[in-house]
């Protein structure tokens, strides 16, 4: 960490980033993924609850995630026109489900 004229380092003038816990939906290009994060919230009218979802693309360095993942991202600089994010951790990997052979009559 580097000192500012102020004596603070310099991580904490930089402030907390926003972390959010999302499932990977798709690893179709390079070292990044997109990441769908679900919230849920009352509608403003009907007072129900209503689940809305956003992708997010998030830079996976090492390309680790697979469709499935459940991972936890975190704000970044920009790394390109649309990824701010980051991947920092791989919370639970997918579960693969064998196929099942079709039987032939």
């Amino acid at each position: 960490m580097t000192e500012t004229a102020g004596g603070q380092a310099h991580s904490a003038i930089q402030g907390k980033r926003q972390e959010k816990v999302g499932v990977v939906t798709s690893t179709k290009m390079q070292k990044t993924v997109v990441v769908t994060v679900e919230r849920q919230g009352t509608h403003p009218l009907y007072k129900r609850v209503v689940r809305r979802s956003k992708g997010f693309m998030a830079h996976d360095e090492k390309n680790e995630c697979h469709v499935g993942d459940t991972v936890r991202i975190e704000e970044t600089r920009p790394l390109s026109s649309r990824k701010r994010w980051r991947v920092v951790e791989i919370i639970a990997k997918a579960t693969l489900v064998a196929p099942v052979p079709e039987v032939q009559v």
